[in-house]
């Protein structure tokens, strides 16, 4: 699954615009590095966004194309 969409729709960003303008800006790393909003995650990556002084750091644990509000927080694991 592309990078931005997956931000999208595990809820970690709002909107899939926002999470590619983040992604293309330096903001997301996939493994530890620099990532393109077409970049593909798969299970088990670890995915960091930076949102200016704050950090979040989750694992990837499912890459299902849609989901309920109420699911999202199951396709992620936060790591600290």
């Amino acid at each position: 699954m592309r990078l931005d969409k997956y931000l999208k729709v595990s809820r970690l960003i709002k909107r899939r615009t926002v999470a590619a303008e983040a992604a293309s800006g330096g903001r997301v790393s996939v493994n530890g590095r620099d990532a393109k909003p077409g970049a593909d995650v798969k299970v088990g990556d670890v995915v960091e966004v930076r949102f200016g002084e704050r950090r979040l750091r989750v694992q990837v644990l499912s890459v299902d194309e849609k989901t309920r509000p109420a699911d999202a927080p199951a396709m992620y694991r936060e790591i600290r």
